[in-house]
């Protein structure tokens, strides 16, 4: 018995003993219509078919592949004994789509900050974003006590441009993130040759209505890219672009994805990257692939909303992730501290 299944761009035919992939340009290059009638030559090229295809309909039926396309409505067939003789990706892992974090994120704020702070540092691990949930306020003092566990782990609280800690509330004159409209996915502070590896984001105020903190796990999405397209990824993990920094004056030239020690790292900024010197020959690639990688990171399959309530907190690993911000009104106010590895930073503590 034979299924398929439609998935980002390609369908997977699966029968008891193997799958078959098929990208949607590829069968629809291949659609029995667009050939000659008597002699069964192909009547079309690649190029006549649209930028993008879409599929409204699938099923196998009497060992037939059936499907209908978006664009025009027509539906092309295809027998299951050609596509198994023209197969050109049989058994091919097929990574899941980027998780969306619905679960396992929150970790119960009151406990002892030193049991808080290694659950915290256990769901950073495994999920990439801990959310510090409370029924009563938490203290100011309350909240040094677990930094300074996070900072007995190998974490050390560091500087931004405006100190230690920054708050963000409206003030439009200052930065992004302090004015009230949406902010895309990104990530904090990509423009340092050392950035920030977590970010602390604590709630004051929240909004009066929107102001929903969103995320998404870059790695993943990665990964996921590169299953599809790896010429895409290979662009993104070696084309260097700039990242400047408007408050320090700062700027680094690196890949949107890299590794760091063995890890990935994400930096992605769209208010923070200077116009792209890609080699003439690989921008239109470059483009592609990076806009590729955002759609994905977009798509609400894969990132995660949340509103945090006064004196919650979030952490997320800023290497890791990215985030962003819906469009709010009135008084919204969240303070942040950023975080490094102890052995990032020099004797004076500071990178």
């Amino acid at each position: 018995m034979s299924k398929v299944e439609l998935h980002d761009g390609f369908l997977r035919i699966s029968e008891p003993d193997r799958t078959f992939d098929f990208h949607l340009r590829w069968l629809r290059h291949n659609c029995d219509v667009d050939r000659h009638a008597a002699t069964g030559e192909r009547l079309i090229e690649s190029a006549d078919l649209p930028a993008v295809l879409g599929v409204d309909e699938i099923a196998i039926d009497d060992a037939v592949l059936r499907v209908r396309w978006t664009h025009d409505r027509r539906v092309s067939r295809f027998p299951l004994a050609w596509l198994r003789e023209h197969a050109y990706a049989v058994d091919r892992e097929l990574l899941p789509r980027p998780p969306s974090l619905v679960s396992n994120l929150e970790v119960d704020g009151e406990t002892g900050p030193a049991v808080l702070a290694e659950r915290v540092l256990a769901r950073l691990a495994a999920r990439g974003a801990a959310v510090i949930r409370r029924n009563i306020p938490a203290t100011e003092a309350e909240l040094e006590a677990w930094i300074e566990e996070l900072e007995e782990r190998g974490l050390r609280a560091t500087a931004c441009h405006v100190g230690r800690t920054e708050d963000l509330r409206i003030d439009p004159a200052d930065l992004l993130g302090n004015e009230d409209a949406a902010i895309g996915l990104h990530t904090d502070q990509p423009f340092l040759e050392e950035a920030p590896r977590y970010t602390l984001l604590q709630c004051i105020r929240a909004a009066d209505t929107g102001g929903e903190i969103l995320l998404a796990d870059a790695a993943a999405a990665f990964d996921y890219l590169a299953s599809l397209d790896r010429e895409a990824a290979d662009l993104l993990s070696t084309i260097s672009i700039r990242f400047h920094g408007h408050q320090r004056d700062v700027a680094v030239v690196a890949p949107l994805v890299g590794r760091r020690d063995g890890r990935f790292q994400i930096r992605s900024s769209y208010f923070a990257t200077s116009p792209y010197r890609v080699p003439f020959a690989k921008m239109e690639s470059w483009y592609r692939a990076h806009d590729r990688f955002v759609e994905i990171l977009r798509d609400p399959r894969h990132h995660y909303g949340l509103r945090l309530g006064p004196d919650e907190v979030l952490l997320y690993d800023n290497h890791r992730m990215v985030h962003g911000r819906t469009a709010f009104r009135g008084p919204r106010w969240f303070r942040s501290i950023f975080f490094r590895l102890a052995y990032e930073l020099g004797d004076d503590g500071q990178g």
